[in-house]
């Protein structure tokens, strides 16, 4: 099994690494959109104004009680049709996934606004600053340092969900398997060698965040 392993890494490693550049492209450009929809929707969810609060609970509840792959299909089938235009497979399942995304960040970002003390708006506005301005100036600050481990988080859950999109044969580390696979006819050790390196790029990643936070932490003190 080993011996199979190092001969498939030897021949086809290109393969994986090309895969693993697509997943992390994929993972950054969903987490970065997702943040800023799902800022939005947190920003209409706080809003003193009923309407936008239903629509942003129903969008959430909606995203979020229903399975991603199933999202990423219903994009796939009916959004070039929804909006009349010719979008690829790749466009199409990076707006399922930023859409799916951006119902988890909404609720991160609420979370970690409402984290900060009511008190600090108060004194915001004492100070004659506007609500906006209380809110970008004092506030926000404050609600990003709860916010950045959160959303190391689902950068790091999407790694392993951009998975999916290799029922599409978008370019990815899951769909490197499943080309080298068809190729040696060597499944396990072609699962395997995909397996490790999700392991370690989510290993480094949650190593480095787990060190980010220590720090911020530290810093507080």
């Amino acid at each position: 099994m080993i011996d199979q392993i190092i001969r498939i890494w030897d021949k086809y490693s290109f393969v994986y690494l090309k895969g693993l550049m697509g997943t992390l492209w994929l993972s950054a450009v969903t987490v970065f959109f997702a943040t800023l929809l799902g800022t939005v929707l947190a920003v209409l969810k706080l809003a003193k104004f009923k309407p936008a609060n239903l629509l942003v609970d129903t969008y959430v509840e909606v995203i979020r009680g229903t399975p991603v792959l199933l999202q990423i299909y219903f994009f796939w089938i009916f959004l070039p049709r929804l909006a009349s235009i010719e979008l690829t497979d790749t466009q199409s399942i990076i707006i399922a996934m930023v859409i799916n995304a951006s119902a988890y960040v909404c609720e991160i970002i609420r979370a970690g606004i409402q984290a900060v003390d009511i008190g600090q708006q108060e004194a915001g506005l004492s100070l004659g600053l506007t609500e906006f301005h209380t809110f970008m100036r004092i506030i926000l600050p404050q609600a990003i340092k709860n916010i950045l481990p959160a959303l190391g988080n689902e950068f790091i859950n999407m790694i392993k969900q951009t998975s999916l999109a290799s029922v599409f044969f978008i370019n990815e580390l899951t769909t490197a398997y499943r080309t080298v696979q068809s190729t040696t006819f060597l499944s396990i050790p072609s699962l395997l060698i995909s397996g490790m390196i999700y392991l370690v790029v989510t290993f480094v990643l949650t190593r480095g965040l787990n060190v980010y936070e220590r720090r911020m932490k530290a810093n507080e003190r």
